[in-house]
């Protein structure tokens, strides 16, 4: 990188992680780095983001960028002189490197300010969680800088470094985590007879959402229904269960499919928890819609690529992984791509994982070609 200003931001970040909606220093540090770049303005919005506005001299366009400031609850297994200070919190998914690269964003946008319309530089809060996108868009502050286009990327291990990764409509998939819980009567185990034990709703629920979910004449493109925890009664021999918990993650390449499969998946538990003589009760959490990606914003990205000689790989399916950078291009012309992170490099969300510096310069420049485009 020969910018080592922000290959050290970048170093910095990474060995002082924060979780989702708790990133104080992380935005601190942020904030330092870009006010030597002079915005114009800067803006609070959602838990702990900030948005640093760049002012042209003439009404225009605006034009937006986004990173995520948050890390994750993992363990880093490294030996790197920067590696995590933080106990069980590591940026094992690269948002070190997102923001490192909207930073180096801000240095060129200050050398060569908008002559028309506005740049506006989101950090965003608790992507991770699926609430940081969607705390922001509901800000009334967002509305007042509502951008016309909207960029960000993603680094993708597996892939070649500094490959741009493309796809128009659905980019990413949306995802949900259903919570079902289940209640009855505990008896004696005695006499099962006399309570109202939730375990044949159990095997009912299983049996009756795969079969839904192995339907695929039902859906327009892939879905998937995963089973990833039950628990039922408490450990004691003596006590038939009367309570029970179910989490299903959903997932979707398409938000009509996921609407869908909600509804089917509510009907069946609905009618299998009448038929059980069962209470229930149903929430959500870590709720994603899909990243669509706008045609006109692919292209900008296709022009960028080929202006910094990087290769574009065209993508004939979706990520199955979620993203809330969906929130934003619901409503707003976006795009997001992937920088591919090396074909040996960990996979995202690995307790060794690193964002390679040698992806700062070609994120900086995509960037800074698409301002270029939209703006001069």
């Amino acid at each position: 990188m020969k910018n080592k200003k922000i290959t050290d931001l970048r170093h910095e970040l990474h060995k002082h992680p924060e979780l989702s909606h708790k990133e104080f220093q992380t935005v601190e540090r942020i904030s330092d780095f870009i006010y030597a770049a002079s915005p114009d303005k800067v803006i609070a919005l959602g838990s702990t983001g900030k948005a640093f506005v760049f002012n042209g001299k003439e009404k225009g366009k605006t034009l937006m960028f986004r990173a995520e400031l948050d890390a994750l609850p993992i363990t880093e297994d490294s030996s790197l002189e920067y590696a995590s200070q933080n106990p069980n919190v590591a940026h094992s998914c690269g948002h070190d490197g997102h923001m490192a690269i909207i930073a180096g964003l801000a240095l060129k946008i200050a050398e060569k300010r908008p002559e028309k319309g506005r740049v506006v530089l989101l950090f965003q809060p608790a992507e991770e969680v699926g609430e940081g996108a969607r705390g922001i868009v509901e800000d009334p502050a967002f509305n007042a800088i509502a951008p016309d286009y909207i960029f960000a990327l993603h680094n993708i291990p597996g892939v070649e470094a500094n490959h741009i990764l493309l796809k128009s409509d659905t980019f990413a998939a949306a995802s949900k985590g259903m919570t079902v819980k289940l209640f009855g009567k505990t008896s004696h185990a005695a006499e099962p007879e006399n309570g109202i034990s939730p375990v044949y709703a159990i095997q009912h629920i299983i049996k009756n959402l795969s079969e839904l979910a192995s339907d695929k004449s039902l859906f327009r493109d892939m879905i998937l229904l995963t089973f990833i925890h039950i628990r039922m009664g408490e450990i004691a021999f003596g006590t038939s269960p009367g309570y029970a918990e179910i989490m299903i993650t959903l997932r979707a390449f398409d938000n009509d499919d996921m609407d869908f499969l909600t509804r089917q998946s509510e009907q069946i538990i609905s009618k299998i928890t009448q038929d059980e003589k069962l209470k229930f009760e149903i929430s959500y959490s870590e709720v994603f819609p899909a990243v669509v990606n706008q045609e006109d914003c692919v292209k900008l990205v296709v022009q960028a690529a080929k202006e910094n000689n990087l290769v574009i790989k065209n993508l004939k399916t979706p990520f199955k992984w979620s993203e809330d950078f969906s929130y934003f291009t619901q409503n707003h012309h976006g795009c997001m791509f992937g920088l591919g992170a090396g074909v040996n490099q960990p996979q995202l969300h690995n307790s060794d994982y690193d964002f390679p510096d040698e992806l700062l310069e070609s994120g900086i420049n995509m960037f800074f070609s698409i301002y270029n485009k939209i703006n001069f």
